[in-house]
C-alpha cells in the first residue's frame, strides 16, 4: 500500500519544460537580437557553457561568456517565478493524494528557489513536506541517490514509495532503487512513452484521473 510520493516536477508537476528549448530565444530578446531559426535544436545538446559560447561567438555579443549564462539563468528563474503552470489535473491529484494521507516530497533537477518560488504562485506548496535537489545530493537522476535522500526523509520502505516521473532514465533509476513507480507522459519525452509505460509499474496519460491511478495501487 502507498504511504510516500515522490514527485518530479519539470514535465511532471509543472509544464515547464519548454523554458529550456526556448531559454537562448528569450535571452536573445532582452538583448534585442533576433534569434535564428532552430535555434533551441543547436543549443539542446550543449551545456549553459557552451551555449553561451555559441551565442557569444554567432550573435557577436560583448558581454563575457560567464555574463551570458548568468542573463540565461535569469530567463529561467524568471519563467518559474511568474509564468511555469502546473501540468492538467495536477492540483486535484495533489490535493486527492493529500486527502488520503500520502506523505508527498519532490525530487527534481531544478533550483530550490525556482520551485519554490512557482508552488507558492500556485498555491500546491502546501502539499509537500520537502524540496530536495539534484545538486543538493551530489547525482543527477540516473543515480538513485536523490530517491534514497527522499525515502530516508519520508522514512518509509521503498516498496511503500511511489516515484512519479516523466524521463525515461529517471523511472529506470528509481524502479532498480526498488521504488514503485508512475511513469506521466510529457511532450519532450513522447520518443521515450512507449518504453517508459513498459518500464514503469503505472503509467497515466496525465493527472486528471486520480480514481483510475487508485484502484490501480489498492
Amino acid at each position: 500500500m502507498i504511504k510516500g510520493a515522490i514527485f518530479d516536477v519539470d514535465g511532471t508537476l509543472l509544464d515547464s519544460m519548454a523554458i529550456w528549448e526556448e531559454a537562448g530565444k528569450r535571452y536573445l530578446e532582452r538583448l534585442h537580437i533576433k534569434a535564428e531559426p532552430g535555434l533551441s535544436n543547436i543549443l539542446f545538446p550543449m551545456s549553459l557553457e557552451e551555449g553561451a559560447s555559441y551565442l557569444k561567438e554567432t550573435y557577436e555579443i560583448s558581454l563575457k561568456e560567464e555574463e551570458i549564462v548568468k542573463g540565461i539563468l535569469e530567463v529561467v528563474k524568471d519563467y518559474y517565478f511568474y509564468e511555469a503552470p502546473l501540468k492538467p489535473g495536477a492540483e486535484s491529484f495533489l490535493k486527492e493524494m493529500s486527502q488520503k494521507k500520502i506523505s508527498m516530497v519532490i525530487a527534481t533537477s531544478s533550483e530550490k528557489s525556482h520551485i519554490e518560488a512557482a508552488f507558492h504562485r500556485l498555491n500546491i506548496d502546501q502539499y509537500f513536506s520537502k524540496i530536495i535537489t539534484c545538486s543538493e545530493v551530489g547525482a543527477g537522476k540516473s543515480k538513485p541517490d536523490i530517491y534514497l535522500k527522499a525515502q530516508e526523509f519520508l522514512n518509509f520502505k521503498p516498496e511503500e514509495i511511489y516515484v512519479f516521473e516523466d524521463v525515461l532514465h529517471a523511472v529506470q533509476t528509481a524502479k532498480k532503487a526498488g521504488f514503485k513507480t508512475v511513469g506521466i507522459y510529457d511532450t519532450s519525452s513522447e520518443k521515450d512513452w512507449e518504453t517508459i509505460k513498459k518500464t514503469a509499474d503505472i503509467f497515466l496519460e496525465d493527472l486528471h484521473d486520480f480514481s483510475s491511478f487508485w484502484k490501480q495501487i489498492s
